[in-house]
């Protein structure tokens, strides 16, 4: 049995000493792999952080010692595809807020009023199509889903706004 193996049965085994040797041995790897998503040393050193205590969290789930090192690559990749698209929504959001022009007309607000009732992906659907005219293709390479399942979201999203329009009197012809 290979060292790294050892540490990594002692550590499933609840021994933080040798949990800490593993995440020694495994920070450059873990580094690297942040850096190349993030592009940045500062996010990238804040992902071997917060991967160190998720996997302390779950280390007891490793079936096999002989694939932790690829488990722990694994959570950092997870957790550097959930801060980009964090990322990425929190620049949209921004951006849709620098957008908005100081006065707004009674529908606008009513339309936005309503959209704040529908789900996150609902809002987020309608806002990339309506209110930044984005094509359906570009939606679904933002999202990364197929053009399909785009189509279908967008239906749901404007039944349910036609809904809640409906619900305050409003009239939503899109």
């Amino acid at each position: 049995m290979q060292e790294e193996e050892r540490l990594a049965e002692q550590a499933i085994n609840g021994d933080d000493e040798a949990f800490l040797k593993l995440i020694h041995l495994y920070k450059i790897d873990l580094y690297k792999t942040a850096l190349s998503y993030l592009r940045n040393e500062g996010e990238a050193l804040e992902a071997i952080q917060e991967v160190t205590y998720r996997a302390y969290k779950k280390i007891h789930t490793v079936r096999d010692a002989s694939f932790i090192k690829t488990w722990l690559i694994r959570i950092m990749i997870n957790y550097c595809n959930d801060f980009l698209k964090k990322k990425k929504r929190l620049m949209f959001v921004e951006e849709m807020i620098q957008s908005q022009p100081v006065s707004e007309t009674h529908m606008e607000m009513e339309i936005k009023d309503a959209m704040q009732g529908l789900d996150e992906r609902s809002r987020e659907i309608l806002t990339l199509k309506y209110f930044h005219d984005l094509k359906i293709k570009d939606i679904a390479k933002t999202l990364d889903c197929p053009e399909g399942t785009i189509k279908t979201w967008l239906n749901k999203a404007l039944k349910s706004l036609r809904e809640k329009l409906g619900e305050k009197g409003g009239n939503l012809n899109v």
